[in-house]
């Protein structure tokens, strides 16, 4: 397979695993009902976890995307999928979850679309580049929103159940407490969500200031 049909490949079923998923629970996510997560959760968890092999694109040079805002934005998603998510009864029934759902899901169809006619070499219609440098000043928020309310929503019952902390048998009680891993993963947005907002208008300034209409 060359490297061509595999990047149009994977693209492609990232965006049908996302339009999928938002057809067949559109009225959940605006509802907000109680069974949000269990009806995304498959879809949730295998296309968000393929998102690592974006990454590894990154490193060895397959695409041009920027290593450190990529594994960024890819690792606290999987973070929220699998130790918090999969683990945590209380964080999916949080009110982030379908502020990060909605986000999550409208940015990635438009993201891949365009990755995909990109990788094509295909001229990119003017709407899909505005909407990818333009939405992202709503949709950014809301995701981070989302995401971190979710985060902290698992906090109480982390603590409780003492989820992923290893305790060590010691005079001090020493330990690795996966609540302290959780705010210290909270914490990193302050530095890493300016960073990847700003870095988001300087490519749009880039793409569509002065009237350019060039793809990236």
């Amino acid at each position: 397979m060359s490297v061509q049909l595999y990047l149009v490949t994977y693209n492609v079923l990232q965006i049908l695993g996302r339009v999928l998923k938002i057809k067949k629970n559109n009225n959940r996510i605006f509802s907000r009902s109680d069974d949000l997560y269990e009806s995304v959760e498959f879809e949730l968890k295998i296309f968000q976890t393929a998102a690592i092999l974006e990454v590894i694109h990154a490193v060895i040079g397959l695409v041009r995307s920027p290593v450190g805002t990529t594994a960024m934005q890819v690792t606290s998603r999987v973070v929220l999928v699998w130790p918090i998510l999969h683990l945590c009864s209380t964080a999916r029934y949080s009110i982030g979850v379908p502020l990060l759902l909605v986000a999550w899901s409208v940015t990635e169809v438009i993201r891949y679309s365009f990755y995909a006619l990109s990788v094509l070499k295909q001229p990119i219609p003017y709407f899909l580049l505005w909407l990818r440098y333009t939405l992202f000043y709503v949709l950014y928020p809301m995701g981070v929103s989302g995401e971190l309310l979710t985060l902290f929503a698992s906090l109480k019952e982390v603590d409780e159940k003492k989820i992923l902390t290893l305790e060590m048998p010691n005079r001090l009680n020493m330990g690795i407490s996966f609540w302290w891993v959780l705010i210290i993963a909270a914490l990193t947005y302050i530095p890493g969500f300016p960073q990847l907002y700003f870095y988001m208008i300087g490519q749009r300034k880039k793409v569509l200031g002065g009237g350019s209409k060039k793809k990236q």
